[in-house]
């Protein structure tokens, strides 16, 4: 079975390592772990790869996050893949830093990157893998804030909770869903429901 697994974030060197750049450095893992490099295609850059009996399309939108829809419709169509089969990693900032949150369906809840994907694919009925990037800025600085670095200390514990996504990705696509939301929401630490 083939998935598309999307990261969002903003192209160029400035957004490298930002909160709001955290999709990118999912999927990147996810690529690494399978030793796959990413081509410049239409809409973004794109990994093939296989794990196990899932073969994924990893795509990191080249559309800026608030155009993400374009790029996530497009290769949809071009493989033919059914929206069940997509999952879209995305920061969020109603989590604590470091908490992962897999949803089988949810609003984009002010995130602008999901709320274009919800339009130009006339549903928000598709998975979605939220990273918490807390919510530690003063009122009015929310922009400021997505598009600042993580901190050292966040840095620190950035590569055990980026392999608990990669985790959380493959029990995506080989187990469900559903399975994967049990084992990986539940209890888990910091994250919230």
């Amino acid at each position: 079975m083939k998935f598309l697994i999307v990261g969002l974030g903003n192209i160029g060197s400035e957004y490298w390592g930002t909160r709001h750049n955290i999709g990118f450095r999912v999927v990147n893992a996810v690529a690494e772990a399978a030793s796959a490099d990413f081509t410049e295609e239409r809409y973004g850059a794109v990994a093939r790869l296989r794990f196990k009996s899932a073969e994924l399309v990893v795509l990191k939108p080249n559309t800026f996050m608030n155009l993400s829809g374009n790029a996530v419709r497009y290769w949809l169509q071009r493989e033919s893949i059914p929206r069940e089969r997509l999952l879209v990693v995305a920061d969020d900032l109603s989590l604590p830093f470091g908490s992962l949150r897999l949803k089988a369906r949810s609003s984009h809840g002010g995130h602008n990157g999901l709320r274009n994907i919800g339009e130009l694919l006339s549903t928000d009925d598709y998975a979605r893998l939220r990273f918490g990037i807390g919510n530690n800025f003063p009122r009015g600085r929310q922009v400021d804030y997505v598009l600042s670095p993580f901190t050292d200390d966040e840095l620190a514990q950035m590569p055990a909770i980026v392999d608990r996504a990669v985790e959380i990705v493959r029990s995506f696509c080989l187990e469900g869903v559903d399975v994967a939301m049990n084992r990986y929401n539940r209890n888990a630490p910091g994250n919230a429901s």
